[in-house]
C-alpha cells in the first residue's frame, strides 16, 4: 500500500496537510526544521497514500511512494 513520505526540510509550517488529510495522519509538531519552520509528522499507520497532502502542499514537502 502507498504511504506518504515527506521531506520536512522543504516544509514551511503552513498547516494545509494537517486540514486536507482525511484520516488526520499528519501530526503539527513544534519541533523546528534548519529554516527554522514548524514542521509535520506522518503516522504511518492512519497513512493511506491517498495524496491529498502530496496535491494540497505548496512546496512539495510530499512523496506518495
Amino acid at each position: 500500500m502507498a504511504k506518504a513520505k515527506a521531506n520536512t526540510e522543504l516544509c514551511k509550517g503552513c498547516r494545509l496537510c494537517v486540514g486536507v488529510c482525511p484520516r488526520k495522519a499528519i501530526v503539527p509538531l513544534t519541533t523546528v526544521n534548519k529554516k527554522g519552520y514548524e514542521i509535520i509528522r506522518i503516522d504511518e499507520e492512519a497513512c493511506i497514500g491517498c495524496g491529498m497532502c502530496y496535491k494540497m502542499c505548496p512546496d512539495y514537502v510530499f512523496t506518495v511512494e
